[in-house]
C-alpha cells in the first residue's frame, strides 16, 4: 500500500513549517548547549521520525526505512571517503614524513607575510582537501606559532584562510553530499561553486596580509599576494569545472605553493617583516632534508592526485563499474510513497560501487604508499584501526544527519519548509547562503550543513522559478564563511596555539570577517540567480534522467593502464632517488 505525502498537515503553512522545523531547531539548540554532536544528531533523527509519524502520518516502516536509506548513503560513499582521506594523512604523520613536509614548508622564506600565504593559505588548503576535519587549522596554526607568530594572529589568520577551500574539503565530500541530497549532479554543483569561490580565493591572501601587517606593508609583497591568490583561484576554477569536486583544494594548494616558490627565486621583498614582539621560534627554518626525502614525503599525495584524476573520468568509472558495482532498491521503500499530486516519489537505488567510489581510490593510494614511505602493511592495519576509532563519532554524526535529510525529504517536511521560505520571494537567493552559514556555524561542518539544507534549498528555488543549482551551491559557498566562527573550529584553533580559555578573543578576531565575506557571497548569489544566467552550468536533474550514457569501457581500461604506468614511474623515481641518497 502506498502512502501519500502531506504538504500542509496542519492546514496552516506557517504552523506546519514550524513543526517541520522542530528537528532542525533542536539540533541548533543542542549544539549551542554544547551537546555532543553524535548525540545531537541521533536525537534529531528520533525527533524527525516522531514528527513524520505523528504530524505527517507517515507509516513507521517507511520512516525507519527512509532513515536507514539515508544512513547507508552517509556511510557509503561519504564516510568511506573521509576514512580514506584521514587514513592517508595519518600514515604520513605516523611514518614521520609529515615532519619532512612541515620543515620543507617552513624553510621557503623567513618573511612572516609570505609564511602566512604559504602555510595558512596554500598549505592549509592542501590539508583541507587531503584530510579536512580540523587538520588544516590545527596543523597550520601550530606551525606558524612554532615559526614565531603571535598565537592569536596564527590561529585567526588560519581560520580566515580556511574559508576558500572548505566547500571542496575532504576530497570533495561537501559537494558529494549536496548532490546526493538535492538530486542535482555532483559536477554541476562543483562547477557552480567553482565559479563562486575563486573570487574569495583571490581576495583572501591580500586580506590575510593586511590583517597581519597593515596596508602599507602588504603592498610591499603585492607580487607574492597576487601570485598566491590568482594561481589558487585559477586552479580551483579549472579543477572544479573540468575535473570534479575531489581535487580543487589539493591541486590549487600545491600549485599555489609551487608558483610562490618560483616567484621567490627571482623576486624578494625589500625587507623581511616580522611581528614587533614575537614568541621564541621552535621550528627549524633551515631545510634539513634532501630533495629525494622531500619528494618521498610528498609521494602519497602525488599518487592520490593521479588516482583521483583517473577516478573522475567517466570511461574509468564505466570500466570499474563493469566489474564491481551492486545496485538494489530498499525493499518496502521503493514505490511506497506518492507525492501530494499523486505521482510516485522517485527513490533512487542504492549503489555500492566499491571500485569506482572516490574512497576506493584513496584506499588504493594507501596500499601503494605504505611500502613507499617505509611502513609495513601490519603497521598500516594498526593505523587504519586507530583511524576508525578516531572517526567513530564523526561517522555516527554523518550517518545520522544524512538519515535525517532523507526522512525529511520523503515525509514532505522539506517541501513544507521550502514553501514557507518561498514567501521571501525574489529575495530568497540573497538569504540562501545564510542558511549554509548558519549550518556550518552550528555544526562546524559544510558536509553536515549541506546534508541538512540542500534539499530545502533546491525545493525552494524550484518553487520560485530560480535554478536550484544556484541556491544549493550557495549553501556550500555561504557555509565556508561560517567555518571561521564555528565553536568547533575556534576550539581547535585555540588548542593548537595554546589559547585554551581565550576562545572569545579568537571569536572576536574572526567574527566581522565572517559577516563581510558572507555578505559578498549573498550579493554574488543574487546576481547569479537574476543577472548572470550565463554563469549557471547546463545539467539534468538526476531523478529525471531516464537514460545514462554508456561509458566506453574499453577506453576506461586503457586509461587505467596509463594510470598504472604513471604510478610505476612515480614509485620507481622515488625509490631510485632515495637509493642514490643511501
Amino acid at each position: 500500500m502506498q502512502w501519500t505525502q502531506l504538504i500542509d498537515p496542519l492546514n496552516n503553512l506557517g504552523l506546519s513549517a514550524l513543526v517541520a522545523a522542530i528537528p532542525v531547531i533542536f539540533i541548533f539548540w543542542s549544539l549551542i548547549k554544547k551537546m555532543k554532536g553524535y548525540l545531537a544528531s541521533l536525537l534529531t533523527v528520533l525527533l524527525a521520525i516522531i514528527v513524520a509519524i505523528v504530524v505527517y502520518g507517515m507509516p513507521l516502516k517507511l520512516a525507519l526505512l527512509s532513515v536507514m536509506h539515508g544512513a547507508m548513503y552517509g556511510l557509503f560513499p561519504i564516510c568511506w571517503i573521509i576514512i580514506g582521506a584521514v587514513f592517508l594523512f595519518n600514515l604520513t604523520v605516523k611514518s614521520g614524513h609529515f615532519e619532512v613536509i612541515k620543515n620543507f614548508m617552513a624553510s621557503i622564506t623567513p618573511d612572516r607575510r609570505l609564511q602566512a600565504l604559504l602555510i595558512a593559505f596554500s598549505f592549509g588548503a592542501f590539508l583541507e582537501g587531503a584530510a579536512g576535519f580540523g587538520a588544516p587549522v590545527a596543523i597550520s596554526a601550530a606551525m606558524l606559532v612554532g615559526l614565531g607568530f603571535n598565537p592569536l594572529y596564527a590561529a585567526g589568520i588560519c581560520l580566515i584562510a580556511n574559508t576558500a577551500p572548505v566547500a571542496f574539503g575532504s576530497v570533495g565530500t561537501p559537494i558529494i553530499i549536496a548532490s546526493r541530497v538535492s538530486d542535482i549532479p555532483e559536477m554541476a554543483i562543483s562547477q557552480m561553486v567553482g565559479r563562486t569561490l575563486p573570487l574569495l580565493s583571490v581576495v583572501v591572501p591580500f586580506y590575510l596580509v593586511v590583517l597581519m601587517s597593515g596596508l602599507k606593508r602588504s603592498v610591499e609583497v603585492l607580487p607574492a599576494i597576487l601570485v598566491s591568490g590568482i594561481s589558487f583561484a585559477i586552479l580551483q576554477w579549472f579543477t572544479a569545472n573540468y575535473i570534479g569536486a575531489m581535487l580543487p583544494d589539493v591541486l590549487a594548494g600545491i600549485v599555489s605553493i609551487i608558483c610562490l616558490m618560483v616567484l621567490l627565486k627571482y623576486w624578494k621583498p625589500k625587507s623581511i617583516w616580522r611581528f614587533s614582539e614575537e614568541p621564541q621560534q621552535t621550528i627549524d627554518t633551515e631545510l634539513k632534508y634532501t630533495s629525494a626525502q622531500v619528494i618521498r614525503a610528498w609521494s602519497p599525495f602525488i599518487i592520490m592526485t593521479l588516482f583521483i584524476i583517473a577516478w573522475g573520468l567517466e570511461p574509468v568509472k564505466g570500466a570499474l563499474n563493469s566489474i564491481g558495482i551492486l545496485k538494489f532498491d530498499i525493499p518496502g521503500l521503493h514505490d511506497g510513497i506518492l507525492k501530494a499530486d499523486g505521482t510516485p516519489l522517485v527513490i533512487k537505488m542504492f549503489e555500492f560501487n566499491y571500485l569506482s567510489a572516490p574512497g576506493s581510490a584513496l584506499l588504493f593510494t594507501t596500499l601503494i604508499a605504505i611500502p613507499l614511505i617505509g611502513m609495513t602493511y601490519r603497521q598500516g592495519l594498526e593505523i587504519y584501526w586507530s583511524t576508525l576509532k578516531q572517526l567513530k563519532f564523526p561517522i555516527i554524526t554523518i550517518a545520522s544527519i544524512v538519515g535525517f535529510a532523507f526522512i525529511a525529504n520523503n515525509a514532505g517536511m522539506s517541501i513544507t519548509m521550502a514553501l514557507a521560505l518561498a514567501s521571501t520571494g525574489v529575495l530568497f537567493p540573497f538569504f540562501s547562503p545564510i542558511l549554509g552559514w548558519l549550518g556550518v556555524f552550528l555544526t562546524g561542518s559544510d558536509t553536515s550543513s549541506n546534508a541538512l539544507f540542500c534539499k530545502l534549498q533546491s525545493t525552494t528555488a524550484e518553487t520560485l522559478g530560480v535554478d536550484p543549482v544556484v541556491t544549493v551551491s550557495a549553501n556550500a559557498s555561504g557555509g565556508v564563511t561560517g567555518k571561521m566562527i564555528s565553536p568547533q573550529s575556534i576550539a581547535i584553533g585555540a588548542a593548537a596555539v595554546g589559547l585554551v580559555g581565550k576562545e572569545s578573543d579568537l571569536f572576536r578576531f574572526t567574527v566581522k570577517h565572517s559577516f563581510i565575506m558572507l555578505f559578498v557571497i549573498c550579493v554574488l548569489t543574487t546576481l547569479q540567480a537574476y543577472a548572470m544566467p550565463w554563469i549557471i552550468p547546463a545539467y539534468k536533474m538526476l531523478e529525471a534522467a531516464t537514460t545514462t550514457a554508456v561509458a566506453d569501457v574499453v577506453q576506461g581500461f586503457s586509461y587505467l593502464m596509463m594510470l598504472g604506468v604513471a604510478l610505476a614511474l612515480v614509485v620507481i623515481t622515488v625509490l631510485l632517488m632515495n637509493r642514490q641518497k643511501a
